[in-house]
């Protein structure tokens, strides 16, 4: 399943290879947050004109970064640079390929962060006071299991929580309305609407992650960063928690244009604080988490990204 959104720019003319066929973003099944935030970043960016972008299903992450091998040379798709890396590396499920190397960063995405959720008139305030109680982590295999199962395991309390399997990830907040369990987590960009709404019915406490175990789970896993939600994220929550994310950015190949880009990357930042309007998670996007993205920059998206005078780390030149 894909949409199709027209895409022009202002800057500059457009060279006549680079107006024909559509540019393809790959971003995870449509019912993936991944997904939503891909068709949100095309919108910001589309007006009548010159590009037409087509935001299209795929299996995932590992599956966006095998494609680009092959992919023509408007494909942009999402990804993790920890992917990446692997892919680079030849190591499972990548087979090893030098044609990886030619995969280029364009702009970060909001990422993946966890957000441990209890009730604000409970006597659980850190996720050691987990231990002995019923908790979802989230489905199987999901984003939020994974970090919530490394947080616990680096605290050694994995074993002393009761861990609560779902299918359906909105039972969860119904759960701890009926004080069913004793919290639950998910993973998304901030805000989460289904949180922020559930933060209005019932007071809530969001969990963090203290030190040392947030170095321990970090030194463990280089997918993993730290992530700050700030106070005021939703009502109620008058402090800052640091958390789990797993970081997400928009990447294509040295086949995709310079011209084109150019002009993409210069087209999202330039309709970033229209884009945060609509979309308020694009906020924990800015020049500052150009970082995460952990691979090199396209010429064309470097060119933007110097002419703005943004800070660019050394490994992504």
């Amino acid at each position: 399943m894909s949409c199709c959104i027209a895409l022009s720019f202002a800057a500059g003319n457009v060279a006549a290879k680079d107006r024909t066929g559509a540019i393809v973003i790959r971003a995870g099944k449509t019912d993936n947050p991944t997904h939503a935030l891909a068709r949100q970043f095309a919108g910001a960016v589309a007006v009548n004109g010159a590009y037409t972008l087509d935001v299209q299903e795929s299996q995932g992450s590992v599956q966006n970064v095998i494609d680009a091998l092959t992919a023509p040379r408007d494909f942009i798709f999402a990804a993790s640079s920890d992917l990446i890396a692997a892919a680079r590396r030849g190591r499972k499920p990548f087979s090893p390929d030098r044609r990886y190397r030619e995969i280029r960063a364009l702009v970060p995405m909001p990422a993946l962060t966890v957000q441990w959720v209890v009730r604000q008139d409970g006597d659980v305030k850190m996720l050691s006071d987990l231990a002995g109680r019923s908790f979802i982590a989230g489905p199987r295999g999901s984003v939020s299991e994974r970090l919530t199962t490394a947080a616990l395991q680096v605290m050694g309390i994995d074993r002393q929580v009761q861990m609560i399997d779902i299918v359906d990830p909105a039972a969860a907040a119904a759960a701890l309305k009926a004080k069913q369990v004793s919290g639950f987590a998910l993973a998304g960009a901030y805000p989460v609407p289904t949180l922020e709404a559930l933060a209005r019915a019932v007071p809530i406490r969001l969990l963090g992650l203290r030190q040392p175990a947030l170095g321990q789970v970090l030194a463990a896993d280089s997918s993993i960063a730290a992530e700050i939600l700030p106070k005021g994220t939703y009502p109620g929550v008058d402090a800052d928690v640091t958390t789990l994310a797993i970081p997400d950015g928009l990447y294509t190949t040295t086949r995709m244009p310079a011209a084109t880009a150019y002009r993409i990357t210069k087209a999202f930042w330039t309709q970033r604080a229209a884009l945060i309007a609509r979309h308020p998670p694009w906020q924990a996007v800015s020049f500052a988490t150009l970082a995460t993205l952990g691979v090199r920059l396209h010429a064309g998206a470097l060119r933007y990204y110097r002419e703005v005078g943004a800070k660019v780390p050394r490994a992504l030149r």
